[in-house]
């Protein structure tokens, strides 16, 4: 066991374990196997955490990355890329060259001309329907081809026809024969090979004949000699056929052993769902902000940290279960707070003058980058006699308990001074507050007062003559509803959260924040976590996503947990 890495405890460790004190296995082989037609989510995200994660804590042992590329109708290159950097992202790294089942199509090949030699498995030329209709259900049982007893000699002479390209597509298909009345559908004579004349990303037109995934798929983990193949529970009914082709074709007997899928609540994880939201223009794309992509939450600002947390937390188990949102919004909170340096920004703008302040001076007040480390440096922030508050830090006429800015009320600029509201200023025709005139304490400088009076409230602020006007992006939940993939998929929208983007154009920023990179992320101090746009942000505009915000669901959910206890 790898003594540096952080060790979770689950079934599927402890059968690990055991394996290995016993002697049966002398490392640990995994992988993680996508298919590579669409982008990973958070779902996949636990399963990428699991196989990695067993190879890095187990010395010697390794997870590799391979491919089931045996759909090319549906695949393409792209979603490889992108696979790949998602993986990086999260901070795993691959044993060796990257896999592909399609680099075992030949052995895959010979394994079928074996079982054909061997009378377990033979061509059926009628239709698809046609097959599906002698199948049976879960109650009747399936009836056999009348093609089932061909003789090998003619299911091979067919089969080459195939493999050479010249059948029609949908002419015949290769099943192995295994048992029509078997109580387990996925037994009853699969499918192994079908006629399909598409172009594939990585071989071409070299093969107009491609394997079906439970034929490639066990057999790629016995190629690579995988110990432990790991995949979700709707794979449970489909191992006896993994099992089945490993036996008859007596090679390395790889082990599949099924864990319950992590839902997340309020989001979307069906793939045809996600589909929907981006064709139906819910979202942008794939990467929009609010989707449940990989991609979509490194562009929201998501840290992998917080993802390998929160896959840690929730922990693996045999059942299925629906982890609620909040937990992993606790998690990037939690990874941001410490990493996070903290900055001033105002999204909804209300000028302040103060009348008392010597016009054209401007000082250099100092402040800490984070609170909490000092090693993340300071930075000094222009305060001029112009500046803008948040124009919910003001009130007019406020209720008891309102504590900050309000007529002959004081209040506390943070790492500046005290300010009192002396006027208010209106628009003559909408009668819109459009300007608060304030005064100054010059000896507050740095936020306490000599005479040790307090004050009750502490606002944000940005200096109007310095401020950098921006773009922010106020992001939130995409489904109100708490279970959306069991709502009705042909009214998705129903499921929406119709204010899950609200564009700010005006928002103003400390002039510190215009140089920052894509993907650079800060706390808007009051207001939440922001990460400059990794697609639209520019120096000459700005574009700041809103991450999360600074209440912590989680946090209350467990206290109150414990309260109750």
């Amino acid at each position: 066991m790898n003594k540096d890495v952080d060790v979770s405890e689950d079934f599927i460790r402890d059968i690990i374990k055991q394996d290995l004190e016993s002697g049966k296995h002398a490392s640990i082989v995994t992988r993680f196997p996508p298919e590579p037609n669409g982008f990973l989510h958070i779902g996949h995200a636990t399963s990428i955490c699991l196989n990695f994660g067993i190879a890095a804590e187990n010395e010697g042992s390794k997870c590799n990355l391979r491919f089931d590329d045996t759909n090319p109708s549906r695949e393409n290159q792209n979603f490889v890329d992108s696979i790949k950097k998602d993986i990086e992202w999260l901070g795993f790294k691959w044993a060796g060259e990257i896999l592909y089942a399609s680099d075992y199509f030949e052995q895959l090949y010979n394994f079928a001309l074996t079982l054909i030699k061997d009378g377990k498995a033979y061509v059926d030329s009628r239709s698809q329907d046609q097959i599906r209709s002698t199948r049976g259900t879960l109650t009747e049982p399936g009836q056999n081809s009348p093609h089932r007893d061909r003789t090998p000699e003619e299911n091979l002479s067919i089969l080459k026809k195939m493999r050479e390209g010249v059948l029609e597509e949908g002419s015949h298909v290769l099943r192995a024969k295994i048992d029509m009345t078997s109580p387990n559908m996925n037994m009853r004579d699969p499918v192994m090979y079908r006629i399909l004349k598409t172009p594939h990303h990585q071989t071409g037109t070299e093969w107009p004949i491609y394997p079906m995934y439970d034929f490639a798929h066990g057999l790629s983990d016995s190629i690579e000699n995988v110990t432990h193949s790991l995949c979700t529970m709707e794979y449970e009914d489909h191992r006896p056929l993994y099992e089945w082709f490993l036996n008859e074709l007596k090679v390395f007997p790889s082990r599949q052993i099924e864990f319950g899928k992590v839902l997340l609540s309020h989001t979307i994880l069906s793939k045809r769902n996600l589909l929907k939201l981006v064709e139906a223009n819910h979202v942008e794309g794939w990467d929009d902000p609010r989707m449940p992509t990989i991609s979509g939450m490194r562009r929201l600002g998501y840290t992998p940290s917080s993802i390998r947390d929160f896959c840690k937390r929730v922990g693996m188990s045999r059942r299925s279960n629906v982890a609620d949102i909040a937990l992993l919004e606790h998690c990037l909170r939690d990874d941001l707070n410490n990493i996070s340096q903290r900055r001033m920004a105002v999204i909804n703008p209300l000028k302040v003058t103060i009348e008392n302040y010597p016009e054209h001076t401007d000082d250099l007040l100092p402040a800490l980058n984070h609170p909490g480390d000092e090693t993340l440096g300071s930075r000094e922030i222009p305060f001029s006699r112009e500046l803008y508050i948040e124009r919910d830090d003001f009130m007019e006429n406020p209720p008891r308990k309102f504590f900050r800015l309000s007529p002959g009320t004081e209040v506390r600029l943070r790492y500046g001074f005290f300010i009192k509201c002396k006027d208010v200023i209106k628009d003559s025709e909408t009668g819109e507050i459009t300007e608060v005139v304030c005064t100054y304490d010059p000896k507050t400088k740095g936020g306490s007062a000599p005479d040790g009076r307090k004050v009750k409230a502490t606002i944000h602020w940005v200096s109007a003559k310095h401020a950098i006007q921006s773009e922010v992006r106020l992001y939130d939940r995409l489904c109100l509803d708490p279970n959306p993939d069991l709502g009705d998929e042909d009214n998705l929208s129903s499921v929406l959260n119709p204010n899950s983007l609200k564009i700010i154009s005006n928002a103003m920023l400390e002039p510190s924040l215009k140089n920052v990179s894509k993907g650079d992320t800060f706390q808007f101090e009051r207001l939440g976590y922001f990460c400059a746009d990794s697609r639209n942000h520019a120096p000459e505009k700005p574009v700041f996503n809103r991450t999360v915000t600074l209440r912590d669901t989680w946090a209350r959910i467990q206290k109150s947990q414990k309260k109750t206890d």
